[in-house]
Formats: C-alpha cells, sequence, structure tokens
C-alpha cells in the first residue's frame, strides 16, 4: 500500500503496520460519509505500535460542512491471553486523575457503581480519551435527545436530568466516585502518573475469560459445554465478584474453575520450562491423563496431571494442557494440600551473578519487592511464574515497558523521561549484580519459593524464610473471612464417630 492512496477497508490498513516495521507509517487520508449532514468529510488513519497494545489504527473523522468531530481506535493486534479490570478511585478536585489517559476497546465497559451508570462496549467504541473526556462524551450523548423524549417520555426526560446533575458533577470533580474498567479481550489501559512505581488510586486484576466472553470475542467456543441463558449470567457474575457458583449445567474452562474457587495456578508458561525446573528436584511417579475443556476455544483436549514433591517447600501438583484444534496449550503448577495457617514472606540477599540462578516460584498470591529501587508489584502482577531470579527481573523489566510504554510518546515531559532512563539503567544494574540487592517475595498463601544453595536450608545464609499471621485485609482477599467449616467437621466427626 503507497502513501496517499485510497484504502479499501481498516483492514487492508490494519495488515500495512505489519509491512511497514521499523519505518514510520504514514498519515493515510481518505474520504467518508457524515452521519450527521449527509455530506462527504475526511477520515484520517494512522497506522502505529503502542507497546502495551502492539498495532493499532488511530482514526479521526471531521466534517467540513457541519464541524461534526470524531476520533477511534481499533486494535490490529492479538487479543491478550487474560482479561483486564481497572478500578480507579478517583477523590474530587485531583485534575490529575481526571487528566489520566484511557484507552477503551471495543469490547471494554466502564462502570461507575456510585450511581449505577454503566458504557456498554458498543455504546463508546474503541476510543483514545481521558477520564474526564469519556464522562463529558457520555453526558453530551445522553443530552443529544433530550428535546424528542420531553415530548414523547416526559417521565423519563425528568429522571434523565436529574441524573446528568449527578454524572456533570462527577466529571466537573465536585464528588469522589469509582471508575471501573472492565476488558475481556485485556487491550484496554489507564494511565498510571506514578510509574514505574505503584499507585495508590489505582488496581488491576486480570481473570479468565467465560465461555460467553470467549464468543463475543470470536473465538470458536462449543455450545454442549455452554449452560443456557441464565445459567451464563449466573457464571458471569460469580466471575466478577470473585465467587463459584456450583452448577452442574455451568462448565467453564479449567483454568477459570481455579480463579473463581481461589485456587489459582502457582505458575503458567511453557510446559518444557516447568519440567526442566521440576525435574531437578524429584521425577514424577505416575503420570495420569483425562479429558478437559480448551481453555481459549472451548473444544474437548487432554491434560496431563503429575504429583512431584519440591524440598524445603511442599507438594505440588503439574498440569499441562494442549489443544489440537486451535494449538492453545498451557502449564500449570498447583500448591497440594490445604491453605497454610500462615503466609510466608521470603528474602533474598543477592550478592553474586550465581544468585541469579537461583529458581524462583511466585505464586498469583505473591507480591515482589526490591527495596534499593522501590520497586513493589502487587499480588498478581506477572501471574504465577515459574522461573530464576534473573528471569523474574527481566519479566518484570519487559511487563513494565510493555504497560507503561504506552506513555513513552513527544509529548512526554522531560522530568518524567529522565525518571524513567533512571530507572531501566538501575533495573540493568541489578541484572548485573555491580551492587548487592535484596529481593523479597510476599506471599498470603506461602506457596511460593527460592531454591537455596545448601543442602540444609538453615546454612543458606542468603535467604531467609518467615512466616506470620495473614492480616484481615488478606483473609478477605482470599475469601477466607466467609469461610465456615463447621457444619462438614460436625458432619465429618459424626461420621467418623459412627464408623
Amino acid at each position: 500500500m503507497e502513501e496517499g492512496n485510497t484504502i479499501v477497508d481498516v483492514g487492508s490498513a490494519a495488515e500495512a503496520v505489519s509491512a511497514e516495521d521499523g519505518a514510520l507509517a504514514p498519515l493515510h487520508q481518505i474520504e467518508s460519509l457524515c452521519m450527521r449532514c449527509r455530506e462527504n468529510g475526511e477520515t484520517r488513519l494512522l497506522l502505529t505500535r503502542i507497546p502495551h497494545f502492539r498495532e493499532v489504527v488511530l482514526m479521526a473523522f471531521e466534517c467540513p460542512h457541519c464541524n461534526e468531530r470524531n476520533n477511534e481506535v481499533q486494535f490490529a493486534g492479538q487479543l491478550q491471553p487474560r482479561g483486564c479490570c481497572y478500578r480507579l478511585n478517583v477523590p474530587p478536585g485531583d485534575t490529575k486523575a481526571f487528566n489520566r489517559q484511557v484507552v477503551k476497546s471495543d469490547s471494554a465497559t466502564i462502570k461507575i457503581p456510585e450511581i449505577e451508570f454503566e458504557i456498554p462496549p458498543e455504546a463508546q467504541r474503541g476510543t483514545l480519551s481521558t477520564v474526564e473526556g469519556i464522562l463529558v462524551r457520555a453526558a453530551d450523548e445522553l443530552t443529544a435527545l433530550q428535546e424528542e423524549r420531553k415530548k414523547v417520555y416526559p417521565e423519563m426526560a425528568e429522571a434523565l436530568d436529574r441524573f446528568l446533575v449527578k454524572l456533570r458533577s462527577f466529571a466537573a470533580g465536585d464528588a469522589p466516585f469509582t471508575f471501573i474498567l472492565d476488558d475481556p479481550a485485556g487491550n484496554s489501559f489507564i494511565e498510571n502518573p506514578f510509574a514505574p512505581f505503584m499507585d495508590p488510586s489505582l488496581t488491576v486484576k486480570y481473570y479468565e475469560r467465560t465461555p460467553e466472553q470467549q464468543t463475543s470475542l470470536g473465538f470458536l467456543v462449543d455450545t454442549s459445554s455452554v449452560g443456557g441463558e441464565t445459567e451464563a449470567q449466573t457464571g458471569n457474575e460469580a466471575l466478577t465478584e470473585g465467587r463459584h457458583i456450583p452448577d452442574p449445567l455451568i462448565r467453564e474452562p479449567h483454568s477459570s474453575v481455579g480463579a473463581v474457587a481461589r485456587h489459582r495456578a502457582i505458575a503458567h508458561g511453557k510446559s518444557e520450562e516447568v519440567v526442566a525446573i521440576l525435574s531437578k528436584y524429584s521425577s514424577p511417579e505416575e503420570v495420569m491423563t483425562f479429558p478437559s475443556t480448551c481453555g481459549a476455544c472451548g473444544i474437548s483436549c487432554e491434560t496431563r496431571m503429575a504429583i512431584t514433591h519440591i524440598p524445603h517447600f511442599q507438594e505440588v501438583i503439574v498440569m499441562a494442557s494442549s489443544c489440537e484444534s486451535c494449538g492453545y496449550r498451557s502449564s500449570e503448577l498447583k500448591p497440594g494440600g490445604p491453605i497454610p495457617e500462615k503466609a510466608k514472606r521470603i528474602t533474598l540477599h543477592v550478592q553474586n551473578i550465581h544468585d541469579l540462578s537461583r529458581d524462583v516460584i511466585k505464586s498469583d498470591s505473591a507480591s515482589v519487592r526490591v527495596p534499593e529501587l522501590d520497586l513493589e508489584l502487587a499480588s498478581g502482577t506477572l501471574g504465577g511464574i515459574v522461573t530464576t531470579v534473573e528471569g523474574l527481573i527481566a519479566k518484570i523489566s519487559g511487563n513494565l515497558e510493555r504497560v507503561h510504554g504506552f506513555t513513552f510518546g513527544d509529548s512526554l515531559d522531560e522530568w518524567k523521561r529522565n525518571k524513567w532512563q533512571d530507572f531501566k539503567s538501575r533495573l540493568l544494574k541489578l541484572q548485573k549484580v555491580e551492587e548487592p540487592w535484596t529481593l523479597i517475595i510476599d506471599d498470603s498463601l506461602a506457596s511460593s519459593f527460592v531454591q537455596p544453595v545448601t543442602d540444609v536450608i538453615e546454612d543458606d545464609h542468603q535467604l531467609l524464610f518467615e512466616e506470620y499471621e495473614r492480616s484481615w485485609e488478606q483473609n478477605e482477599e482470599l475469601g477466607l473471612n466467609d469461610m465456615d467449616t463447621r457444619s462438614a467437621d460436625v458432619a465429618y466427626n459424626s461420621t467418623s464417630s459412627n464408623v
């Protein structure tokens, strides 16, 4: 496709991104119909790469006849492995929070629970805006047909006027509210102005997609494995609220059941890497094979499972699945036995290059901290992984560039650019061990592990394992505060006494 030529459709424009790798993408202009005045306007398409979103098509329409303007973002890259949910607490009068950049994909939903307001995916398609811009646009679109509503449905128009007062007060920063961006495709984003450090007002959660969400994104799903409309809605609500509905009619992908039931996988990675690391400790006595469901396309596949034991750690269950239909592969490592009574904090003092080759198992429930770098990753970041100390730092570096690389534009302030460059150089020093540093893995489920270099773990003076009582907040996040097993204990004791 040559520069300046007419583009037939957006699909051909998106394909040009791959063909122009390493070159500056041109700005294409096409003539298109204005939906307001029915005259011809002009649409400009910019094919570019954003690190967090990979290939995207930025479109801007402008009509010279009625001054109608519109912009849109369409994703030309692949969907992410998991969905994402951003939750931003916006305090009143905070201009920085309202100026945060927001990328909303075609499949994302925006919610404000304080006023029970929701912007469905079809209402605002792929947009590049700010928190304030999205709220103002929503209020303007609701106001557009108010005069017609007052004539036909006066009561509805009056109720909508009262609602618009609340919505515009939020957009003006008069009251605090919660801004939730939920995207099953995982391609949406809310800017973190404190990056690369944690944002106290922003939380991000990743989740496995339900079969209904897979279908809406265009994946092939076996309809026989999904229940009726009522069961599907119940399963979707259970996933959103973090609870599990034990209904035999609902069949969810194997990995999503673990996420809903709070028994999430310890590690997701390539099967060869997981096996190579775990086989150094002990070989499984038996490998079991049983039928399962592909987490991507929903077609029946096979899952292989083996039980092994890691010294100084615990018994673990290794599971690997592969789908011949779509080629999807996944490997998981789950902890065996009950939930431990205490949490565990692992502290490793990295002093030489050999410490970088220590094996690391980081679970989904573990947070990572490097005090020398003021770096802290909340639990759930990076998911669960089986790697080494060096591999963990490399994944953190790559994840920061992928997520926050969106802000590396020409408009980035010089002090922010210098901060990022300084942080990245300090991160590279960790991988070279130019000076000693400390790695702290805090796991509320005690399901993480760092390999000791001595046969007796107490003789490894660089490695420290600490157990501590979980806080109420940690138990609440894990769902343990609402877990009551007294009735089951009574039934078990009565059965045992009868025997």
